[in-house]
């Protein structure tokens, strides 16, 4: 070794390289070694070992996210498709497995894969506004990802993970922000939406600058061969030629291609498919029992007493239906608690002025509700959790109802937590701990319902019924989703001669719900009525009819109408069976459908 300076020395390393070391590191060293020490941590040496190891890729072929995930045991297929997707697709993808087989968690793969690889750093994720907090939650609980949801414009730019909705993000001020960056990786939710190429959001998402790109959608074609190649455009330009070429080399006519083998050859190249069918992993089934309550003679005056004083002021109104709504779900919380109804009531008095005709009739029932001791539904609820002897989640609309429930398991001896949407994130986890580790029972409300997964609990209580049908499939699958491995068990709470003895009949018997996949409620609800929803829709109903006999024939022609919208449904998936083929093709099958049981 050769000095070159006064604090330099040069070693030869071959002919062509020489080493150079900085002299004070020599001369330390060399103290060291005379000396016999000291030497460096060794706990701090084997955690640089640790790290060096970990940093190490040791086949391209194998996902390296696979140790750095928590609180998620990835299925076999979702591993395969990430794998795909990295080492085939090079990062452009269109995820197509049907409903409930896992999309979201196949995203967060790749997504993982590519950040730990020092592939993606800047990532843009649109999804449904209903879903941006979900998304979230995912990626930051079960992947380490730090993900935020979009709340102000210069989170654009100074965060790296940015979940929003497309609304939000190709809106002014916030679209010519994101059009100006540039994105490492794009995922898009629901990317069937994406599917007419004349649209303002298809236009948007061609204009977005991304090397990597996730389309996530169970339907990639409905209705037409156009759709598909709108989206594998969008993905890959040029992958399925021009237009005008992909029309003559695959159409037949909208719904029927040609030269199926070349064209499911091309989709493979970019789109995977997984497949409910017979396979080693299959859904749990759902068993669902319907409980009809019969109310105390005084809760069952109470609820004619609100009925009347409902139809009242309908008609003083003159049959406005602005606020069919809001009179309607008086109703609605008779039939789930005394306490429910009682803080409404005590509201719309305080607000109703002195001399209006219904301030007295509004204090009446104030009065009546004061006379009622006991809670019919809350009596069947301890004799539930009784039977099932296990972990239970009990739904309810209604906060009073929720708080009120959570004072009678207490006074009942039953340990129970609460969730709802007003806590924040860190106390709703440990309100999840806790019920996962100690208590017996969570009691939800909605809001608190949306974006948790359940699967260790596998029993569900309707404590009351929403009206909207996506609502009550979104309560069940917190616990009927893959992961479960017990039949789940669905107890539905009715009162008799109310108006949730109606929905129940509804949504159970007419619409056969609780037998339906998600997409196919999906495909019922988009059709239903564009102009209203369907609780705006049965708030009219119950406001206009005269008698029990008039609201239960108004259900039956309602439920006639959405079978006839799911049969016609049924029948355009027939017509389409060419394209479903193509798209099956890609996949293998993996999963049992959902059973159902009576």
């Amino acid at each position: 070794m050769q000095p070159s300076g006064p604090n330099e020395y040069i070693r030869p390393f071959n002919d062509h390289v020489q080493l150079h070391f900085g002299r004070d590191w020599f001369e330390e060293l060399h103290t060291k070694a005379m000396r016999n020490g000291p030497w460096d941590d060794w706990t701090l040496y084997q955690l640089a070992y640790e790290a060096e190891q970990a940093s190490l890729i040791s086949s391209f072929d194998e996902l390296q996210c696979l140790v750095h995930i928590q609180n998620v045991t990835p299925m076999s297929h979702q591993i395969d498709t990430a794998k795909k997707v990295l080492t085939e697709m090079r990062g452009r993808a269109i995820l197509a497995d049907e409903v409930g087989l896992g999309k979201t968690i196949e995203a967060g793969l790749i997504l993982k894969e590519y950040i730990i690889r020092g592939l993606v750093k800047k990532v843009l994720i649109l999804v449904p506004a209903s879903l941006v907090l979900q998304w979230v939650r995912e990626l930051n609980q079960k992947f380490a990802i730090p993900a935020v949801a979009h709340k102000k414009a210069y989170m654009w730019e100074q965060a790296d993970i940015v979940v929003a909705s497309m609304d939000t993000a190709k809106r002014d001020p916030h679209r010519d922000i994101v059009l100006g960056l540039e994105y490492d990786m794009l995922i898009i939710d629901e990317a069937h939406k994406l599917k007419n190429k004349k649209t303002t959001n298809y236009q948007f998402v061609t204009e977005l600058r991304k090397k990597y790109c996730l389309l996530l959608t169970a339907t990639p074609v409905q209705n037409d061969l156009k759709e598909l190649y709108n989206l594998i455009t969008l993905l890959k330009p040029g992958q399925l030629g021009g237009q005008s070429s992909f029309q003559s080399n695959y159409v037949v006519d909208k719904r029927i291609p040609k030269n199926e083998d070349q064209l499911q050859h091309e989709l493979s190249k970019v789109m995977i498919r997984n497949r409910r069918s017979d396979g080693n992993i299959h859904f749990t089934k759902r068993v669902v029992r319907n409980l009809t309550l019969k109310l105390s003679p005084q809760e069952q005056a109470l609820y004619e007493g609100v009925t009347a004083f409902v139809k009242g002021r309908f008609e003083d109104s003159g049959g406005d239906f602005s606020s069919a709504l809001s009179l309607v779900t008086l109703q609605r919380e008779v039939c789930s608690s005394r306490d429910a109804v009682f803080l409404t009531l005590v509201n719309m008095f305080k607000k109703t002025p002195e001399d209006s005709p219904a301030r007295p009739r509004i204090w009446e029932l104030i009065e009546l509700i004061r006379s009622i001791k006991a809670n019919t539904k809350a009596e069947a609820v301890i004799e539930l959790i009784k039977e099932i002897n296990d972990k239970v989640i009990i739904f309810t609309e209604y906060r009073a109802s929720q708080e009120y429930l959570m004072h009678y398991l207490k006074e009942h001896g039953f340990s129970a937590v609460p969730y709802r949407g007003g806590m924040n994130r860190g106390k709703k986890d440990w309100m999840m701990d806790l019920f996962r580790n100690r208590a017996q029972v969570l009691v939800a409300t909605e809001a608190g319902g949306e974006g948790i997964n359940l699967q260790f609990c596998h029993n569900m209580i309707n404590f009351d019924l929403p009206w909207n049908p996506m609502r009550v499939e979104q309560r069940i699958g917190r616990v009927h989703r893959l992961g479960q491995t017990h039949d789940v068990h669905i107890y539905n709470l009715a009162t008799e001669g109310t108006i949730e003895q109606y929905i129940l009949s509804l949504l159970h018997e007419k619409i056969n719900m609780f037998e339906l996949v998600i997409g196919e409620l999906d495909t019922i609800l988009e059709r239903f009525d564009k102009t209203q929803t369907l609780e705006t829709h049965l708030a009219k109903m119950i406001l206009t009819s005269r008698s029990d006999e008039e609201i239960r024939r108004h259900i039956d022609e309602l439920g006639h109408s959405i079978s006839s919208i799911r049969n016609e449904a049924l029948q355009q998936v027939q017509d389409a069976a060419p394209l479903t083929m193509i798209l099956d093709a890609l996949g293998q099958p993996i999963i049992h459908d959902t059973e159902v049981l009576p």
